[in-house]
């Protein structure tokens, strides 16, 4: 299992054992992380599963996806370190991430 503490708007942790080979926000959902709401199942076409990571981890996990960055712009999510959890997959090496959640995921 991989270790991911989300972080809600307001500061309290989720940590999870999240599974590899599923994407972030298909653990979230699994675990019942409040703040991931993920309406459109992990098409990239909602932006209801909005995470930032935290700042150690964003070259790792790399730029946005073709996907992201329109999805991510047209729900007017500003912040520069936004990435749409559907399209992060989860893989050992990401042991550790900590990403919080924005206000609302609308």
């Amino acid at each position: 299992m991989v270790s991911i503490t989300f972080v809600t708007h307001d500061g309290r942790e989720h940590i999870i054992d999240a599974r590899p080979g599923l994407s972030l926000m298909e653990n979230a959902i699994a675990e019942g992380v409040e703040g991931i709401e993920a309406v459109c199942g992990g098409n990239a076409y909602c932006g209801t599963c909005r995470v930032y990571p935290a700042e150690e981890w964003r070259a790792r996990l790399g730029e946005r996806n073709d996907l992201e960055g329109p999805m991510i712009d047209s729900v007017g999510d500003e912040n520069p370190a936004t990435r749409l959890s559907c399209q992060i997959a989860v893989t050992p090496e990401l042991d550790g991430l900590v990403v919080t959640t924005p206000v609302t995921q609308t």
